[in-house]
């Protein structure tokens, strides 16, 4: 009858193995979580930088001429954008003259 008999208690060994593995899990997944953010935020940048550049080549192919501002693009072709994540310097050369477009991530401390 010794198969029916008292376990072994695990004592404070085995709980400290529980916590330990519980505290390898919960960072495990908080990594995870911070690369996937990370990577949201690039394909971010990365379509509103193709928006952008399909925007402006359609005006240009549409109308004859570049688009004067950023806000013309908002008005007349549909651009948005998550103006708190992305502030976009947008610098007109001319009518004729490609704009010149930057994208800088306003957040970007935070999220590396």
């Amino acid at each position: 009858m010794a198969r029916f008999g008292s376990r072994k208690k695990s004592g404070i060994r085995g709980i400290l193995l529980t916590v330990i593995g519980c505290a390898a899990i919960v960072v495990i997944f908080a990594v995870a979580v911070d690369a996937l953010a990370k990577g949201d935020a690039v394909r971010q940048e990365e379509s509103l930088e193709t928006a952008l550049e399909n925007d402006i080549t359609t005006c240009y192919a549409m109308e004859g001429s570049y688009p004067e501002s950023l806000a013309y693009l908002k008005e007349n072709y549909g651009l948005t954008y998550d103006e708190h994540e992305f502030f976009v310097d947008y610098q007109v050369r001319g009518s004729n003259i490609r704009p010149v477009v930057t994208i800088i991530r306003k957040n970007q401390d935070e999220q590396e």
